[in-house]
């Protein structure tokens, strides 16, 4: 068991939230019981994945993708109104991370895409501050047809391949989520592919006139490698029951 508070904290301090020019709050977004002895993680705070939490009778939820995003209608009704209420109503704290959770060189969304692909990190890119976006090198180069297997074997997503010039990738760029529009400033870091979870109609158009391999391998795919490793790091940490809860969703 776990001060809410402690664990909060602990939190915010090991991802450098104050780093982050984000969309949204990082941190605790609902507050519950001041102890928590029960997390789950999970991507998106969606209804299912609230439901989850209550079932197992879980004391917080930490997640990539909470509440309260830059843009969007403030009112709490609908949809909205029905997930925090539920919160409210079962006690339970909710906990996100966006960026900071894209961006941590450990626990970080592209940092485990790079360990389950094997690539050698050698900077950074990315329009966000600071950037997000990871480019380096294949442990050994691939065909296409190679790296598009390992990334499914992997993320257990087959990716959508956009051709690029090069027969042989030795160097990519990637970025986990909606960052299709990096595609150019990944071309022009010189790299063979180019690895993100959605694609935009202009994509295939920038892969094809750039001469990039891109491969979309799926948002969610792609962004529940830090949720998990969070898990397991807290679970550890603070000797919680601590678990990962996967919603599936094919975007």
């Amino acid at each position: 068991m776990v001060e809410l508070s402690r664990l909060v904290s602990y939190c915010d301090n090991l991802l450098e939230k104050e780093r982050f020019q984000d969309y949204c709050p990082n941190g605790l977004q609902i507050e519950g019981k001041s102890n928590v002895e029960r997390l789950v993680c999970g991507v998106t705070a969606t209804q299912a994945l609230i439901d989850e939490a209550i079932a197992i009778k879980a004391d917080a939820i930490l997640v990539h993708h909470g509440f309260f995003w830059k843009g969007e209608n403030p009112c709490i009704s609908g949809m909205k109104k029905n997930r925090i209420q539920a919160l409210l109503q079962h006690d339970i704290s909710l906990i996100a991370y966006h960026l900071p959770l894209d961006a941590h060189p450990v626990y970080g969304n592209n940092a485990y895409l790079a360990r389950r692909l094997n690539i050698s990190v050698e900077g950074t890119f990315g329009d966000t501050k600071p950037p997000i976006g990871l480019y380096g090198k294949l442990a050994e180069p691939m065909e296409v047809a190679e790296l598009s297997l390992l990334i499914h074997n992997q993320l257990d997503r087959l990716p959508l391949h956009i051709g690029g010039t090069s027969k042989t990738i030795h160097s990519l760029a990637w970025c986990s989520g909606a960052a299709q529009n990096y595609i150019e400033q990944a071309a022009t870091l010189g790299v063979d592919a180019f690895i993100s979870g959605e694609i935009s109609e202009q994509t295939v158009h920038i892969a094809r006139e750039m001469g990039i391999h891109y491969f979309a391998a799926g948002h969610h795919a792609t962004e529940t490698g830090g949720v998990m490793a969070m898990a397991q790091h807290l679970g550890e940490e603070f000797e919680l029951d601590s678990q990962f809860i996967n919603i599936q969703n094919p975007v």
